[in-house]
């Protein structure tokens, strides 16, 4: 359940990336935004309504098998390698750099996420709730590669109104921006009640607190607008969010 809000008293907190929980097995290396599996901090559940932000890393063969979900919408964003993806509704798709994809849990749904190629693969997997609870599962992927040439800010999972996405996503209050930044060119942040800056490669400088570097996070309240400029090539993930999760 989300909770629009009033404005709110501006601030941000920086997240460094060695600072985040990991689980490591002999397949994964998984790093954790917010608190997830066995890693739980009451005070790091989530921010605005994006409740995970895992950075993994899964090996070549290997894989997530079949598991369930409900009610939250999953976005998957590959860095590096490809990852196939197989679900209950008979969809499959292999998820590759430039992608953008999106799982509807809904109701229930049941997928796999492995590594069939012979490198490994890197992504980001990012959760936020959904406007409303037992909706129908779906899937989605659209491939954004071209739009990413030009530098900006790249809306590419949203269900903002107005705002017009490669894949849309069951929450009205929330949008997924990607850029691939070159050095010494900024882009704007948007003016919401929350964001949450990843850099999810390279290194970058955020106007009014300095550099950051891969794997770091920014948590944004009441602020925005600010400019990220790349120190070196880079890429960021932006959440935008205009709600919160309801306690």
């Amino acid at each position: 359940m989300t909770l629009p809000v009033e404005r709110l008293p501006p601030g941000l907190e920086i997240r460094r990336a060695q600072d985040r929980d990991t689980t490591r097995t002999d397949w994964l290396d998984s790093r954790h935004s917010f608190s997830f599996g066995q890693h739980y901090d009451p005070r790091n559940t989530h921010h605005g309504l994006l409740l995970a932000n895992n950075d993994d890393t899964v090996a070549p063969g290997t894989g997530f098998e079949t598991h369930p979900h409900r009610d939250m919408e999953i976005v998957t964003w590959v860095l590096r390698g490809s990852l196939v993806h197989r679900d209950s509704t008979g969809r499959t798709g292999v998820i590759h750099p430039g992608l953008a994809q999106r799982m509807s849990a809904g109701s229930g749904i049941q997928h796999s996420e492995r590594n069939e190629a012979h490198d490994p693969v890197r992504f980001v997997q990012m959760w936020v709730v959904p406007d409303e609870s037992g909706g129908a599962p779906g899937y989605a992927q659209r491939d954004v590669e071209a739009e990413l040439g030009s530098g900006a800010l790249v809306p590419v999972a949203s269900g903002l109104d107005g705002q017009d996405s490669a894949v849309r996503i069951a929450n009205r209050h929330a949008g997924l921006h990607t850029a691939r930044l070159r050095p010494g060119r900024p882009v704007q942040l948007p003016d919401a009640p929350f964001l949450h800056l990843f850099v999810a490669c390279g290194q970058v400088e955020l106007e009014g607190a300095g550099p950051l570097a891969e794997g770091d996070a920014v948590r944004f309240t009441g602020t925005g607008g600010q400019r990220v400029t790349a120190r070196t090539p880079a890429e960021i993930l932006v959440w935008e969010m205009h709600a919160r999760i309801a306690a």
